[in-house]
This record gives structure tokens, C-alpha cells and sequence, in this order.
């Protein structure tokens, strides 16, 4: 008796979960986003320590579980916040949005996400759904966002 064939179908039936396993803690690209809360907009400056890579406009956003966790506090797991980062065009006395430089991404799962105090972090390149910019699994992205531990890793604040 050949244990071949039982082998195969045994490792065509795993396939499926050890793909579900290595992409559990990725971070979705957010659709709809810019129907959610606008939350707040700014512009980093050249001269800023973080222009590279932030430099231009920002808006972030909140989905309804975002929403709640920056009015409370807390957060929920699927809550999820996007900074629009676009590219700063001046001219004629004003600044206007270029080109997209990418979407960053912030999703809350504690257990998904443990490592990263709960945060999942990733960042899609220009206007692609697809192409991934995040290759650490968020480490560099939560070293700096540990500055405000105390406000659960979150830069923005609500603001009525």
C-alpha cells in the first residue's frame, strides 16, 4: 500500500488554512474609505523631520468603530483608521492635492495584532489596492506610533 496519494490529498486539504494562516495578519485595503469620518487634515513641510516619507497633505480617516475609540478611548477590533497621504502642488498662492503617494492603514485586533500593541499597520502605494509598502509587519510603523502609548498608539484626536 502506497501512502502517495494519501499524502497529497492530505496536503491539498491543508493548503487552504496554512494560506489563511500566513495572510491572518495582513491588513485589508479599505474600501469606501473616504465615505467614513473625516477626522482631521494637515501638511507636513519639507523641512519637517518626517518628510521623508510624509511630506504633503494628510487626511485621515475613521471608520464607525475608529470613530467611537477616538471619542472614548477604546477601541474594537475592526476598528480602523486610513491616512490619505497626496502629494503637495503649489502654485498661484495656493497649495492644492497632487498625486497619490499612498494609503496608510491602521486596523485594531488585540489578538491578531499583539506584538503591535493591537494595531495592524500597512501602507498601499499610489492609488493600487494591491501593492504592498509595508514589509516589516508594522515594527517600524510602531515604533514611532509608541510615542502616544498613552492615547492607544493614535496620533489623531477627535474633535467636534
Amino acid at each position: 500500500m502506497t501512502f502517495k496519494p494519501i499524502i497529497a490529498t492530505a496536503a491539498m486539504l491543508a493548503l487552504p488554512l496554512l494560506v489563511g494562516a500566513a495572510t491572518d495578519n495582513l491588513v485589508a485595503y479599505p474600501d469606501g474609505y473616504r465615505h467614513w469620518t473625516h477626522v482631521k487634515s494637515m501638511v507636513i513641510h519639507p523641512e519637517h523631520g518626517l518628510a521623508d516619507p510624509f511630506e504633503g497633505i494628510h487626511h485621515v480617516y475613521a471608520n464607525a468603530d475608529a470613530l467611537a475609540g477616538l471619542k472614548s478611548g477604546q477601541y474594537v477590533a475592526g476598528a480602523t483608521l486610513v491616512f490619505d497621504l497626496l502629494h503637495q502642488d503649489s502654485g498661484d498662492a495656493a497649495i492644492q492635492e497632487g498625486n497619490r503617494k499612498f494609503i496608510g492603514v491602521m486596523e485594531y485586533d488585540e489578538e491578531r495584532f499583539a506584538d503591535t500593541g493591537g494595531w495592524g499597520f500597512e501602507a498601499f502605494a499610489g492609488d493600487s489596492k494591491t501593492e504592498r509598502v509595508v514589509k516589516d509587519g508594522g515594527a517600524s510603523c510602531f515604533a514611532c506610533h509608541q510615542a502616544v502609548e498613552k492615547d492607544k498608539y493614535v496620533f489623531s484626536k477627535y474633535r467636534n
